[in-house]
């Protein structure tokens, strides 16, 4: 095997198994074509499965159901590095992440930078829909969640309960998150994070 391919199987097993990825994560590592090229000759010695156009995975395996499919964040993650846009939690996501709902949706969906589309892969469906709000690169889920919940239920719906429990559900870093990106916001969402700060710090 190549250096490239060498390099390759190290990260990839690095990550370990139920890891899905793009070419793109490994760029750093040689070029595009000699990365294709690798991907290719991994999948050929099943070390790797392709799941989908330039989508890859290293599936976990089971004792008598064999290769795994990969759990639909793993999939949704891959396929927003794959188009090199941002991903979040969807808002009714983000409801029962922060305790708001404890209901758990039905449909696996997400909230994107990109465009709104449905993908296939690996027989999983997952629904990607572009965000109301903003999706923060250096953010941590808790926070993005945050933001996905407040374009979820909207300007009118937002009241003194929402933001005491919201404010309950986030620690100084993801304030601190939230506080940056208010420029990057409707008027409305900035004021709902602003009403969380004060509920904090008084």
């Amino acid at each position: 095997m190549s250096a490239v391919t060498d390099k390759i199987m190290k990260r990839v097993r690095g990550k370990g198994r139920g890891w899905a990825f793009t070419p793109k994560d490994f760029l750093d590592l040689g070029t595009r074509g000699s990365i294709d090229m690798a991907l290719t000759r991994l999948v050929q010695a099943n070390q790797i499965r392709r799941i989908g156009r330039g989508l890859y995975d290293y599936p976990k395996l089971h004792d008598k159901l064999g290769a795994l499919t990969p759990d639909a964040d793993t999939i949704a993650q891959a396929v927003a590095t794959q188009s090199g846009d941002k991903l979040s939690s969807s808002g009714a996501q983000a409801a029962n992440r922060l305790g708001i709902s404890t209901q758990v949706p039905a449909k696996t969906s997400y909230a994107t930078s990109g465009q709104t589309r449905v993908k296939k892969v690996a027989g999983r469906t997952i629904a990607l829909k572009r965000s109301r709000a903003p999706i923060l690169d250096d953010a941590s889920p808790d926070a993005n969640a945050v933001l996905q919940l407040l374009a979820h239920v909207g300007k009118d719906k937002i009241d003194n309960d929402l933001i005491q429990r919201l404010s309950a559900q986030i620690d100084d870093r993801d304030f601190k998150a939230l506080t940056k990106a208010q420029p990057l916001m409707p008027g409305w969402m900035s004021d709902a994070v602003l009403k969380i700060g004060l509920v904090r710090y008084g």
